[in-house]
């Protein structure tokens, strides 16, 4: 999943940095919030080893070195002086590289047979990245992913009403039943909308529902 959110970032965005791409992931997407470097930085390097994203090295100005404070004759003058010609010579070593990263023709391959995502399981997570990204997908490739998905959650609300009508249960666990059933009907018809969008559309490409977005990444399991 984490691929598929960097490729897909990199493809609607243009080159990025490492930092530029946490934050994005952690800001804009929403949906890989607890995202570190710890994970972000071996996964770039694993598409940059695949061909799918390549890296330069860009050049950063660096802020020039503020004036140094002048001596006043007293300790706490001296201190700030110290502290200034420190600044100044950490600030005065030139310019910095950073890597850049950027999509190849590979890493577009790469990014939409993950988008498509034929055979997998999508958990809310999984599924609401790739309806994030699914403006790249041709129409039937998104109205399948759409279909799919509904097909799960379809599937899973059979599953907890077969378990809400067990009579062992007591009226607290027949009220987490009672919602999860909720929430995934909620979902079901959120879907029943996007679907309709899809087949109505008369063009590949048109726009979602309205205020189908909101809802990404979200939703019962």
């Amino acid at each position: 999943m984490l691929d598929l959110a960097i490729l897909g970032l990199l493809e609607e965005r243009g080159d990025l940095h490492g930092y530029e791409i946490r934050k994005q992931l952690r800001e804009g997407l929403g949906l890989l919030a607890n995202v570190s470097f710890g994970s972000l930085y071996p996964a770039l390097a694993r598409l940059e080893a695949a061909g799918a994203v390549e890296a330069t090295e860009a050049l950063e100005p660096v802020e020039p070195p503020a004036a140094p404070v002048p001596p006043t004759g007293s300790l706490s003058g001296e201190w700030a002086v110290l502290r200034s010609r420190r600044r100044a010579t950490r600030r005065g070593r030139g310019r910095r590289s950073r890597k850049v990263y950027r999509i190849t023709d590979r890493g577009r391959s790469l990014f939409a047979d993950l988008l498509t995502g034929q055979g997998a399981a999508d958990d809310p997570r999984s599924f609401g990245l790739r309806l994030a990204f699914a403006r790249h997908l041709p129409a039937p490739a998104r109205l399948a992913l759409l279909e799919r998905r509904r097909l799960q959650l379809t599937e899973r609300l059979a599953e907890v009403r077969t378990a809400g009508g067990q009579d062992a249960l007591d009226v607290y666990a027949r009220a987490v039943v009672d919602h999860m059933a909720d929430a995934l009907q909620h979902d079901i018809g959120w879907l029943d909308r996007l679907i309709e969008t899809e087949r109505s559309a008369a063009t590949p490409g048109a726009a979602l529902a309205p205020g189908a977005t909101a809802a990404v990444g979200g939703g019962a399991r």
